[in-house]
């Protein structure tokens, strides 16, 4: 079942970490067992700083001992050698949980090699790495997340997010959405459907050095997109693209630092509701969650089948 909403100012920041607490709660009926969260800040400055977010534990495993807190602090201490071996330093630390952690890194002229390094290291998962896209998801409906990382005011353009009813994986972090991709645009995606030729799909990106690191069809939407931009396609062309060449019934939301795309396959399926006026833009799986962030009587859109859209931050 499942729930997606996405929201994205035009021209001005806004309380997006509300905003997408507000529009994920009215949407928890659709998926009680994780919410996530890709929230789009203002990019620091400095162009060689970026925003880390990684986990070195799942929340069940707090329940395992004592000995889980010794391993956690075990790996840690091999990410941040990890990140000296890079030449690279760890800013303004933050341990939203005990798992959990933010951080902005400085310095490192491959970070990709850096993000492959650190997902060696055994129970340690990388959920976001970039200038703008802030990715924080994990058990618990979205009162419950927002609460425990602190996203209430969390000021940007944009974001999206998921309410999971898990299906056909594990009820973890790493099965959770929104999923994110090398190499580095700051993309992120929920989805809400099934892709029927995942594996096909997945083995051609693996085989161009595409790395995956759950087996949700959910992640292939984000590498497919991260790929097409890396060799100069479009947003919007690429989505286009994935209407023809991903099979299956889907509804999918993908932003990157400026922009959020809307795609809807040739059946249609899956439930998106859209309302846009001069200053925004919101959709969602239902109207109850646009209605959530909006005060005033509205009048939505359904999107058609195979219908593209793509709106500028």
């Amino acid at each position: 079942m499942c729930g997606i909403a996405g929201i994205i100012h035009r021209n001005r920041t806004s309380d997006i970490g509300t905003e997408m607490t507000s529009m994920l709660r009215s949407l928890k009926h659709r998926g009680p067992d994780s919410t996530g969260f890709a929230i789009y800040g203002k990019p620091a400055a400095e162009d060689d700083v970026h925003v880390l977010r990684f986990k070195v534990a799942e929340q069940e495993d707090l329940d395992k001992g004592s000995h889980i807190y010794e391993l956690i602090a075990k790996r840690r201490a091999e990410v941040e050698e990890s990140m000296n071996k890079f030449g690279i330093k760890m800013e303004k630390i933050e341990e939203p949980t005990p798992y959990a952690v933010r951080c902005y890194i400085r310095g490192g002229k491959d970070l990709e090699k850096l993000a492959r390094r650190i997902e060696e290291i055994e129970g340690v998962e990388i959920l976001s790495l970039g200038r703008a896209l802030e990715l924080v998801k994990d058990l618990g409906d979205a009162d419950v997340v927002s609460e425990q990382y602190d996203l209430g005011g969390f000021q940007g353009t944009h974001g999206i997010g998921h309410t999971r009813m898990a299906t056909e994986s594990d009820v973890d972090i790493r099965s959770a959405h929104p999923y994110w991709a090398f190499p580095y645009h700051d993309i992120s995606v929920v989805h809400n459907g099934q892709i029927t030729n995942y594996w096909i799909m997945r083995r051609e990106l693996e085989r161009k050095k595409h790395r995956f690191l759950s087996n949700c069809d959910s992640e292939l939407l984000a590498v497919y997109t991260a790929h097409n931009l890396e060799n100069g396609v479009s947003l919007e062309d690429s989505m286009r693209r994935s209407i023809e060449e991903i099979d299956g019934v889907f509804t999918y939301l993908i932003a990157t630092k400026d922009q959020l795309g809307m795609a809807k396959d040739t059946m249609a399926a899956k439930p998106m509701v859209l309302y846009e006026n001069d200053d925004f833009v919101a959709l969602a799986s239902e109207e109850i969650a646009i209605r959530s962030v909006v005060p005033h009587e509205i009048d939505t859109t359904d999107p058609y089948d195979e219908e593209v859209r793509v709106w500028q931050a």
